[in-house]
């Protein structure tokens, strides 16, 4: 399985059977660049405008827009309701956690979560390989929430997205935090790559979360 980071909180997944683009962006809105994408399945963790842009994935055969299970070429998504505040969506709405599964592996996406995660869900979505998180608070949880979830989870890797960094329209995003900022928080060994390949024969069951944090593509 490839993971390669586009930017905000989009990745490209892909595994054997299929290519997953997770919450593409309309370009105009988050200021950076976000064309020549292509994919098989598209996640969609809320409607606003940096997260929902599925009509710039071409060949999308399916749109995953909430909550449910979905099985689509060979890849296993559910899509657990948490909310994009600390206020039950009072202020920002909903949000859609996924988790998938595919060659083995489990991966969790968050969305735009703004708020802690209760125990009882973390027990829902059980063990996670990779943790794709939201850093940069503002909008979401920041570097301090964001630490004490990856502690909860205890994922093998974890992967910040939706921070501070070049590029970004300060119009709407100039109070997101840069990753260091969780870096630091976190105290985890980090590794930056611009592309991050795994199977689920290289995780050993005693190895500690380490950070990845992926060049945006």
């Amino acid at each position: 399985m490839d993971i390669t980071y586009l930017g905000h909180s989009s990745f490209r997944i892909k595994t054997k059977t299929a290519t997953v683009i997770t919450d593409p962006f309309d370009p105009k809105t988050v200021g950076l660049k976000y064309s020549g994408i292509d994919g098989d399945i598209v996640t969609v963790s809320h409607d606003h405008n940096d997260h929902n842009a599925a009509n710039l994935v071409s060949g999308a055969k399916k749109v995953v827009t909430g909550p449910g299970e979905y099985e689509i070429q060979g890849v296993s998504i559910v899509g657990y309701p948490s909310f994009h505040d600390s206020k039950t969506g009072d202020e920002r709405g909903k949000n859609t956690i996924y988790v998938y599964e595919a060659e083995g592996l489990r991966l969790v996406h968050l969305g735009d979560l703004g708020h802690t995660l209760s125990e009882d869900l973390i027990n829902e979505i059980g063990d996670v390989d990779v943790l794709m998180i939201p850093v940069g608070g503002e909008f979401t949880i920041g570097p301090r929430e964001a630490s004490e979830t990856v502690n909860k989870i205890e994922p093998f890797f974890v992967m910040p997205m939706h921070y501070q960094t070049g590029g970004l329209n300060p119009t709407t995003f100039a109070k997101l935090l840069p990753v260091e900022e969780f870096l630091k928080e976190s105290g985890l060994p980090t590794e930056n790559s611009p592309k991050f390949s795994i199977k689920k024969e290289d995780i050993l069951e005693d190895q500690n979360t380490k950070v990845i944090v992926l060049e945006r593509k």
